[in-house]
Parts: structure tokens; sequence; C-alpha cells
């Protein structure tokens, strides 16, 4: 972890904190078949996209994830994604649960999301560093 990549002709490390809400903040990863299959069904969806999951844990009502990604990556279209598949999967095998909680609709997540960069210096280090440039 924090190694920089190297492809082609430029070096990066694009690190991210993200996180994602169930609908209504409903308890649902309490239910740990639940909680472990969506963690199952997000490392099949960020292998198949070359994103890198490094930690990954749930909470009553949310999941945090820190992830790693090319510069290449889209990443509005990676959460929308990450959600629909793991939305899509979690009702193929608990419709059941999941319907006594949504009524109509098959869904999961909420519309939102939480993301920001995961930086190797403090800003203050890197306005520094450009400031004695030159």
């Amino acid at each position: 972890m924090n190694n920089w990549k190297s492809k082609n002709r430029h070096k990066f490390l694009l690190q991210y904190h993200l996180i994602f809400v169930c609908k209504y903040r409903k308890k649902l990863l309490s239910n740990k078949n639940i909680s472990d299959d969506i963690k199952q069904f997000s490392y099949e969806i960020c292998n198949k996209h070359n994103v890198i999951i490094h930690e990954m844990e749930t909470d009553k009502d949310h999941i945090h994830y820190m992830i790693e990604t090319e510069p290449n990556i889209n990443l509005s279209n990676l959460v929308r994604m990450m959600k629909s598949y793991t939305t899509y999967h979690i009702w193929k095998f608990h419709e059941e649960y999941l319907s006594k909680h949504f009524w109509k609709e098959n869904t999961f997540w909420t519309d939102g999301y939480f993301i920001c960069s995961i930086g190797n210096v403090s800003e203050k280090q890197l306005r520094k560093y450009i400031e004695n440039q030159g």
C-alpha cells in the first residue's frame, strides 16, 4: 500500500475513502449474511474494474471503503456500478428479507454517497513544497 504505480509515462497513487448509506438509514447491514454478501459483491465488481479495496467495513446502516484506482476511472461511474451491482445481487439472494423493508422498490442504497481523496502529505506540506519550487 502507498506505493506509486507507473503506467505508460505517468506515475500515480489515487486512494479514496468512500461511504454508502442504506436507503432510509435502515439498519440492514446489522444482518451478518447481508453484510458479508455486500462485501463479497463489492470485491467482485471492483476486481472486474481494476479497483483495489484496501479496507472495507460495515456499520449498521452504512459501509466504508478505502479504495485505490487508476487515473482512467471515472469515480461517479464507479460508484454507480458498485451500487447497482451490489443492489442487484443482494436482492437476488435476500429478496424475502429485503421485501419486508422495501415494499415496492428493489432498492438498497441512498442516492448520495461520500467520497474524499486520501493524501500522503498534509495540505500544509504540499503548499510549502509548491512554494519552494523554482
